[in-house]
């Protein structure tokens, strides 16, 4: 699969990369196709949220923009990135693109067999009750979790990031792209007709449930 480091968004007229700044802070860059002024976002380490700069216009560069941008490059790498040039016709002109057989990724093997591994109980069987109570701790401590519940986020939503990140965690691999994952998902669901997130996604309900009947108080 090959990746590009900048992307197109769909907000508005643009183009996004990541980037680390000067001083070491990890950040978003929009480049509008209308603008010379590119807008600039520091990533936030506890909440991955976007904070725009002062000197960066809000009308011109909305939130919405930023974080469709902190989205779209999640798993990407923070890499210098020459000026790029970002016209209207890139947005508009109709291209007749080459057809391209997809291929699908390999399955991560290794990163599975070390998840596998950390659920497996003492008596030698994958454990879906040690798996879903470890992720329903964790939804419950993160305070991004939080956010995400009380902005309305969808379970499905929710559950990939709260998964995404604990399964990155325990294989050591914070470069398994969320198509990784999701096969990892699959092949455990495979052997757990219930829904192997099933528990999770139970108390994800009665989360956004209470946070939901908080605000009509």
């Amino acid at each position: 699969m090959i990746r590009t480091n900048v992307v197109k968004l769909d907000t508005i007229q643009a183009m996004a990369y990541r980037q680390k700044l000067s001083n070491g802070d990890k950040s978003i860059i929009i480049v509008r196709a209308d603008l010379k002024q590119p807008g600039i976002a520091a990533i936030s380490s506890k909440t991955g949220e976007p904070v725009p700069t002062a000197n960066t216009n809000k009308e011109q560069f909305p939130i919405e923009a930023f974080e469709e941008a902190i989205e779209l490059t999640r798993g990407m790498p923070y890499k210098k990135q020459g000026s790029i040039k970002v016209t209207p016709d890139m947005f508009y002109e109709e291209t007749v693109e080459e057809e391209v057989a997809y291929e699908e990724p390999e399955f991560p093997e290794e990163a599975y067999d070390i998840i596998v591994d950390h659920y497996t109980d003492k008596n030698g069987k994958l454990s879906y009750e040690l798996l879903n109570k470890e992720l329903i701790t964790f939804a419950h401590k993160s305070t991004i979790v939080k956010g995400y519940i009380d902005e309305g986020k969808s379970v499905k939503f929710i559950r990939e990031y709260i998964v995404g990140n604990k399964f990155r965690n325990i294989a050591g691999d914070p470069n398994l792209t969320d198509e990784e994952i999701q096969m990892i998902c699959d092949r455990l669901d495979e052997a757990y007709t219930k829904g192997v997130f099933k528990d999770l996604n139970e108390e994800l309900k009665q989360m956004s449930s209470k946070a939901k009947g908080k605000g009509k108080k």
